[in-house]
């Protein structure tokens, strides 16, 4: 089920979220993710940004896969993800977010992580991403902390985006 986006200026963006237990139906909560996801052609949906404050996200490269061969299709749902390791190795990329449109900023953070997480049958996964996938995990994984993108800027940065950033609050 497609359900709407949730918009920069709600305080649910600014939570933290809590542990999914299989009370809370993984298996839907993933399904609608993806379905919001895919509508919406984002790559990557965290359930804070569905009105959900529980630890899941959503990950699906489609959208970049289709538009350059270089980038694999990678498609994966996340539930109660750790971070358990960041390399020194840093780099910027712009990134933007489904919860604040129109907006993309260059975003340093580390190229490799180690992760791990429950799939949406409850099976311990724990893997190395680097790249794309490391970067859109991180950015999801912010939203389940109640961190954005923007908060991750310079003040200066945030300072010339808040004309910008009261559009999106206010639409």
């Amino acid at each position: 089920m497609i359900v709407p986006i949730i918009l920069y200026g709600s305080s649910i963006l600014r939570k933290h979220s809590f542990e999914v237990t299989g009370d809370d139906n993984p298996v839907k909560l993933a399904e609608d993710l993806f379905d919001t996801l895919k509508k919406a052609a984002g790559i990557g949906l965290a359930a804070p940004q569905a009105g959900i404050l529980k630890r899941a996200f959503v990950i699906d490269t489609s959208p970049f896969s289709d538009d350059d061969n270089l980038v694999p299709k990678y498609e994966q749902a996340f539930i109660n993800p750790e971070i358990i390791g960041l390399s020194a190795n840093k780099t910027y990329y712009e990134e933007g977010c489904l919860s604040i449109p129109g907006i993309f900023e260059e975003v340093f953070r580390p190229k490799k992580i180690t992760v791990r997480y429950f799939d949406i049958n409850f099976n311990l996964i724990e893997e190395d991403l680097d790249g794309l996938k490391a970067r859109i995990f991180q950015h999801e994984y912010d939203h389940l902390e109640g961190i954005l993108f923007i908060d991750k800027l310079s003040p200066l940065k945030r300072k010339m985006l808040a004309g910008r950033l009261n559009k999106v609050m206010n639409s």
